[in-house]
């Protein structure tokens, strides 16, 4: 018995630990941010005003998928919205007493990484508090629920939409902005009932995909959203909008790409983070082979390992994407017959962390490499056919889509880890065969567009891999 109580006052005291550690971590995240915006201003050349003005016109922009806040702000005015947004996050897991977990931390990091095409301080709102009025409804605490109204804000260009560009509506000036005053309400009302469903739709779809689709939200709000995106437009005969392309001398440029800045800040916090776990784990890496070995289906690796061990695999997978896309970006000039791609514009970035959203949680560099070489896979398939036929390749691994594509793609290395690589490379093939279209079903309105995809590939092959009685290879040691 009181060895029973030994035990469980110990996983107490490591889940603490592990709260404090996340949301510390957190916190680094969002001053790193903050802290880039001067530096940023600095090498493109902006003042404060320029910054503000900026920063204004993203959060007054509409924002389907994919608009690049590279563009239609600047690179300063992005980080900083990042960092405010990644900040409020941070003050509400204080202030509600979340104990963060992998979880939470995943979601946060989703919240971050979308503030670079799509997610802003102005339409991140509605969905998040419409989560929070579902809780106090409810009698459910905040702290249990608050990694569910992160995931929410997926459905954050529905808002910018319903303010600043859907035509059912009175528009006025507001602020220096023309605002829908029928769009207000209709946020507000989109924000309730939202915050309502989400919390019951992501048990469901969990459950149709059984967890290997490590991205559980992506398949929810994009279902949900479909819905909505149908009625809204489709089914009341309204034409879309189209992403917001404007010019932008600026990020001209620069190529539309900050590739030196970005790579920089990129090793900075990858290195860092590495630095920190070596220290934290008796300035060693034991312990990094073992976690590297796991299949990642259902193992959090925080409880398993301890936080110093995901500090190490945040960093070290981090520095292989940033390889991975270096890589990619270099195809094009290497081999000239090939289409151009981008570089680091917004949306690189913000799928670059988008990648690292469950490092704490099932995602390493084995697991991630075979989906990644799916991939690999259909491209060279691609070019090999156009080859074949004389027709022109259509896109390469650096074409925006099939970047945004991969990044959430990593949420099937479960996939991998359990059934082995041959099908974890099966699963990156069809999850790049459809990667390009699945945004037209909800209408670039939901920003897991990229879970969504991953959730949709996991729907297609656990049931044919069931049903051919394929069984995993690999377990995890209890």
């Amino acid at each position: 018995m009181k060895t029973d109580r030994e035990g469980d006052a110990l996983l107490d005291r490591r889940a603490s630990q592990n709260s404090i550690a996340f949301s510390l971590f957190a916190l680094f995240l969002s001053l790193a941010f903050l802290g880039a915006v001067p530096i940023a201003m600095y090498v493109t050349g902006i003042d404060r005003v320029t910054l503000w003005e900026n920063l204004f016109r993203i959060c007054t922009s509409p924002s389907k998928l994919v608009t690049d806040y590279f563009r239609v702000g600047c690179l300063a005015s992005t980080l900083f919205n990042a960092g405010a947004c990644g900040l409020a996050c941070n003050i509400l897991i204080l202030i509600s007493r979340t104990r963060a977990s992998s979880t939470t931390f995943a979601a946060y990091i989703l919240v971050i990484a979308h503030c670079f095409y799509g997610l802003n301080f102005i339409n991140m709102w509605p969905p998040f508090i419409g989560v929070i009025i579902y809780c106090f409804v409810t009698r459910n605490p905040l702290r249990k629920n608050l990694h569910v109204a992160m995931f929410s804000t997926a459905l954050a260009p529905f808002i910018s939409d319903f303010l600043f560009c859907y035509p059912l509506g009175i528009y006025l000036p507001l602020f220096g902005a023309e605002v829908n005053v029928v769009g207000l309400g209709l946020s507000l009302v989109f924000g309730f009932v939202s915050g309502f469903l989400v919390p019951a739709l992501l048990p469901g779809t969990t459950a149709m995909h059984r967890g290997f689709n490590m991205y559980k939200a992506g398949l929810a709000l994009g279902m949900f959203g479909i819905f909505v995106y149908c009625f809204l437009y489709s089914t009341l005969g309204i034409e879309p909008p189209d992403a917001v392309l404007g010019e932008n001398a600026l990020y001209e440029s620069f190529g539309h790409s900050y590739w030196v800045f970005m790579d920089l800040f990129f090793a900075i916090i990858f290195a860092l983070s590495v630095l920190l776990g070596f220290f934290l784990n008796g300035r060693r890496f034991h312990g990094y082979g073992e976690l590297l070995k796991c299949t990642g289906y259902g193992l959090d690796f925080a409880d398993k390992y301890g936080m110093p061990l995901c500090f190490i695999n945040f960093g070290v997978y981090g520095f292989c994407i940033l390889a991975y896309l270096n890589l990619i970006f270099l195809l094009p000039v290497l081999l000239p017959f090939l289409p151009d791609g981008v570089g680091f514009t917004g949306p690189t970035v913000g799928v670059t962390f988008a990648a690292l959203t469950f490092s704490a949680d099932g995602q390493h560099p084995k697991n991630v490499a075979p989906i990644a070489g799916g991939y690999v896979l259909l491209f060279l398939l691609v070019c090999g056919i156009c080859t074949i036929f004389g027709n022109d390749i259509p896109w390469t691994l650096s074409t925006q889509a099939y970047i945004n594509g991969l990044a959430f793609a990593t949420g099937l290395c479960p996939i991998a880890g359990k059934y082995g690589w041959k099908y974890g490379i099966l699963a990156g093939l069809v999850s790049a065969i459809i990667c390009n279209s699945t945004a037209a079903m909800h209408g670039g309105f939901v920003l897991y567009n990229g879970g969504f995809n991953a959730g949709l590939t996991a729907l297609i092959l656990i049931p044919i891999l069931d049903f051919y009685r394929i069984e995993p290879r690999y377990s995890d040691d209890e």
